[in-house]
């Protein structure tokens, strides 16, 4: 239910505003409006990745144990960890950019409003803003990915040792929709910061689209 309330949000964030772009031709947005879009962003991606840290901590739980282990009290922590963890880590980011004077014009490059695209409108020192950006994203999605990584190996570890003949497959068909989900989250945002990094060899473009995408797709699959 939380991963679902994630997707929504982020594609009402988004996914509008870039429909009212290309088909109306509504280009404008308030600067409120700008760091609203960008702090949802940033936050709900990383509660996002969170949560499939957490959906991965449920995966290996003992079946015989699950009940006592997987308690309503345990979902309600989990819920408000994921909230408060991100939300307040990636407050900051939308702060420091609101914080910028910006006199370099006021049209972004972007149909969306990320730091990196609105930041560059301003004519003071960005290092300090696009670095907490980068530490903390690593930060949050780096260990969110490696503790679902080694709940993976846990899981696949636990399967191996099964003997019956199906059961190994409807062990691993349980899992096998998260780790797909999983899998194509983490993909797209590597393409996506690899596409950044190589920005003068890639067209402008691309990132653009793979950000897009990046809203629609996860929440479709």
């Amino acid at each position: 239910s939380l991963l679902s309330l994630l997707d929504i949000v982020l594609c009402l964030t988004v996914i509008p505003k870039v429909l009212a772009i290309f088909w109306f031709d509504l280009r404008s947005i308030s600067f409120p409006a700008c760091f609203l879009q960008m702090f949802i962003m940033n936050s709900f991606l990383t509660m996002e990745s969170c949560t499939f840290m957490i959906m991965a901590y449920d995966r290996i739980c003992k079946p015989l144990q699950y009940s006592s282990i997987i308690t309503d009290q345990f979902v309600a922590r989990a819920a408000i960890f994921v909230v408060a963890r991100n939300g307040l880590l990636t407050m900051p980011i939308p702060i420091l950019s609101s914080r910028l004077r910006y006199c370099a014009g006021h049209i972004i490059k972007n149909c969306i409003c990320t730091n990196v695209s609105v930041s560059k409108l301003s004519c003071d020192d960005i290092t300090l803003n696009q670095s907490y950006q980068f530490v903390i994203g690593w930060t949050l999605l780096g260990s969110d990915l490696i503790l679902i990584v080694l709940s993976y190996f846990f899981i696949l570890k636990t399967v191996l040792r099964i003997k019956g003949e199906g059961d190994m497959a409807k062990a691993l068909g349980t899992c096998g929709s998260h780790f797909i989900l999983i899998l194509f989250f983490t993909t797209v945002l590597l393409v996506l910061v690899i596409t950044n990094l190589a920005r003068k060899r890639i067209p402008p473009d691309v990132p653009i689209l793979l950000n897009i995408l990046h809203h629609l797709i996860p929440p479709a699959l």
